[in-house]
């Protein structure tokens, strides 16, 4: 994420970070550490805590003709400027026939795993989707967070960018240079036959984890990262349906009200005749995240339960929400 920053300020002046205790102390997660140093203090802007202001001036600085990273540190606390995010950087476009436009990004991350408890630990994502004029990117792997990052800061409109904390710590293979990667264009992360299981960020590698598991009962996972929710590739998802006839949607989001209602019902309305079995989902619990990491455990949508949901989707075993 360091370096996709890094890229974006080297290749256009109108880039520039806003956000709390990124210059000195380097950003919470280290994602902007040695950026202030490179590129200087008004290019790497450290802010009060007081979101509403702060995503609000990058909305105004969008409009101007410049193209801010605004950083959320906590996911949680992105509601703090939903008036900023929802009335103003996603309607400017529509409202004023695009004679205004706030291109802009807004990089937030949460989730489980470092037990920071009830307010600092939740994947929101499913809000925005509800919000038209903004892209929501939900990145799994470091190649996708370059490419993905690469297209959000070019294109004209708002993008929120969600970063699961729990993928700072994993690793893999980035070419040099990362190519970008198109908005609403998923990708197939293991071949399958039995089953298609959909998810985002960490819980893509959960659905790779679960997928080994099953493997050793007999059952062939197909697995799909989205990477964006909004666009939504619903058609690879359908595609992927037509050779399993099974579907799992994954999230670590509670699962009541979460993006992958939304999802299902796309699946069913175009694609019904394809299911062999209804479609189900892997979510959280509709409790507040816990502090304590044994009942966070039991709490948090995992490689467990989208293995259940998996059994219970192909009749294994008997369904029990």
């Amino acid at each position: 994420m360091r370096e996709a920053q890094a890229d974006a300020l080297s290749a256009d002046d109108r880039v520039f970070i806003m956000g709390q205790e990124l210059g000195e102390y380097g950003g919470v997660f280290r994602a902007t550490e040695g950026l202030a140093e490179r590129f200087g203090a008004h290019r790497v802007r450290d802010m009060p805590i007081a979101e509403q202001s702060m995503l609000g001036a990058g909305v105004g600085a969008a409009i101007m003709g410049m193209r801010p990273i605004v950083e959320v540190m906590f996911m949680d606390f992105i509601a703090c400027g939903m008036d900023a995010i929802v009335n103003h950087a996603a309607k400017v476009g529509y409202m004023s026939g695009d004679q205004m436009r706030a291109p802009m990004v807004i990089r937030t991350q949460g989730g489980s795993g470092t037990h920071h408890g009830s307010q600092h630990s939740q994947t929101l994502e499913s809000w925005f989707l509800h919000v038209p004029g903004l892209a929501v990117v939900v990145p799994s792997t470091p190649s996708d967070v370059k490419g993905l990052f690469k297209t959000s800061i070019r294109v004209d409109h708002p993008v929120l960018f969600v970063e699961h904390r729990a993928l700072y710590r994993t690793s893999g293979a980035v070419s040099d240079p990362v190519e970008p990667i198109p908005l609403g264009k998923g990708v197939i992360r293991r071949r399958g036959d039995d089953v298609t299981v959909v998810g985002i960020g960490k819980s893509v590698g959960q659905a790779q984890i679960a997928a080994r598991l099953l493997e050793e009962e007999g059952v062939s996972v197909e697995v799909i990262d989205l990477r964006t929710l909004v666009p939504l590739d619903v058609d690879l998802v359908l595609e992927s349906l037509a050779h399993t006839h099974h579907l799992v949607v994954a999230h670590e989001a509670v699962e009541r009200g979460g993006w992958a209602g939304e999802l299902v019902s796309r699946v069913v309305a175009e694609g019904f005749d394809e299911l062999d079995a209804p479609p189900l989902r892997a979510g959280s619990r509709p409790v507040p995240v816990p502090f304590a990491k044994e009942l966070e455990a039991e709490m948090i949508a995992d490689e467990r339960l989208i293995a259940q949901r998996v059994r219970q989707a192909l009749g294994m075993v008997e369904y029990a929400p």
